[in-house]
């Protein structure tokens, strides 16, 4: 019982550094890359606070689900 109690609090400590999410910045160069990876060569990856992407497509969100990354042509 004792190593199962020690387990589940491992695992609730794991699953709130995974909820804090990426940098925004490690983010936008993961997207930017994969962008480029398909032939994209003309675009602009932004990151705005959640919920301010003014009809831009939103490709990711960081920091926790607080800002999101917008991509627009």
């Amino acid at each position: 019982m004792k190593k199962f109690l020690i387990a589940v609090g491992v695992f609730a400590l794991a699953g709130n550094v995974f909820a804090a999410g990426k940098p925004c910045e490690e983010l936008k160069s993961e997207i930017e890359a994969k962008i480029k990876a398909k032939g994209v060569a003309s675009f602009n990856l932004e990151v705005v606070d959640k919920g301010s992407a003014g009809g831009k497509q939103v490709v990711g969100t960081c920091e926790g689900g607080t800002k999101e990354i917008v991509y627009s042509k």
